[in-house]
């Protein structure tokens, strides 16, 4: 009698105790994701149903398998699976276990879906904006008087785990923790219009926004308008900060800049509340920037499509000290809008 477990055995026998070791594959139950109520689904991808279903026809050229071998996931499927992770910010093992899927599966899922996202990131975020410019200084002005305002810049800073190699330190910030430094500017209706993610937590905010591409657009002017940023900044021409000591018209500016500036970190607010993720992510710093633009560009479709906003739980302030002296064009212009708007 042949050797049963050869793969060239003729043997009548051999072939029926193959069968009878060869373990049966089985294939999981896969319940349709959008057969659920909104509330159902807002609570675990962020997303209602005509939101997914957006987004699937978004991602579909991009992420659907060619072939249905292997029971292979639904682009319906596959964008549920990336949302709940960004949604839950839970291991893998706990988003498989909710999906009835395995680890590996849900790794290759949300990479994919991740880069498919990222690609759209030009799309969904452009600057200043999707609305015409005297729009998005109208929105800004009706916030606190505050004129010729076109964006609010920040960074805040994503926590994650401690990468290998060389370079660990440079991911230690201030407050002793491993992040990247995320630049965003926004609107007044808290929309992200551009984000730069790929600096360690070392960085501060300031050289950040210096080697920025926004930095060189507005200092060659091609953009008519400010934007707004704290303390951390060096005063420019086209980026106006708060006065350090005020005087009494200074006092009003600066009130004034302060509730416009609120955006920004409003929509970090909205950003980590929706996407809890963020909140620290256990993977590579490279692949931990790849997810942050993702979550970026599903925050503006969620903005622009009116979806549901979360509950957000009060920001941290980081008290930033500024590195760069303000520039002394940026100084008397912004002595111009005191006298002009605020005296």
């Amino acid at each position: 009698m042949a050797c049963p477990f050869l793969r060239d055995v003729v043997d009548e026998e051999a072939l029926v105790l193959r069968r009878a070791f060869r373990r049966e594959r089985v294939f999981r139950d896969r319940l349709d994701p959008l057969a659920f109520p909104d509330d159902h689904l807002y609570e675990r991808y962020r997303f209602s149903a005509d939101g997914i279903r957006y987004l699937c026809r978004l991602l579909d050229p991009r992420i659907k398998h060619r072939t249905a071998r292997s029971h292979a996931l639904s682009v319906e499927q596959m964008v549920c699976v990336a949302l709940r992770f960004f949604a839950s910010g839970a291991f893998l093992y706990s988003v498989g276990d909710a999906e009835q899927l395995n680890k590996a599966t849900i790794c290759r899922t949300i990479r994919s879906v991740c880069l498919a996202i990222k690609a759209l990131a030009d799309v969904f975020i452009s600057f200043p904006g999707h609305r015409r410019l005297c729009d998005i200084k109208e929105e800004f002005y009706r916030i606190a008087g505050f004129p010729n305002v076109i964006g609010a810049v920040d960074c805040t800073h994503i926590r994650i785990k401690a990468p290998s190699g060389a370079h660990e330190a440079d991911f230690v910030n201030r407050k002793s923790f491993h992040s990247i430094n995320v630049q965003m500017v926004c609107n007044a209706d808290c929309v992200i219009s551009n984000v730069v993610a790929k600096w360690p937590g070392s960085v501060h905010d300031s050289r950040i926004f210096r080697a920025s591409e926004i930095y060189q657009c507005l200092s060659q002017g091609e953009f008519s308008g400010v934007l707004l940023g704290d303390r951390g900044y060096g005063c420019q021409p086209f980026l106006l900060t708060p006065f350090t000591d005020p005087q009494e018209a200074q006092q009003a500016y600066n009130h004034a800049h302060a509730r416009t500036r609120a955006r920004v970190e409003m929509t970090f607010g909205l950003l980590k509340a929706r996407f809890h993720c963020l909140h620290k992510l256990r993977v590579s710093p490279v692949r931990a920037c790849d997810i942050t633009v993702a979550c970026a560009v599903l925050h503006n479709v969620a903005c622009l499509r009116k979806e549901r906003a979360p509950r957000v739980p009060p920001a941290m302030d980081w008290d930033n000290p500024a590195i760069f002296p303000d520039d002394d064009s940026g100084r008397l212009l912004r002595d111009q809008y005191v006298l002009n708007y605020f005296s």
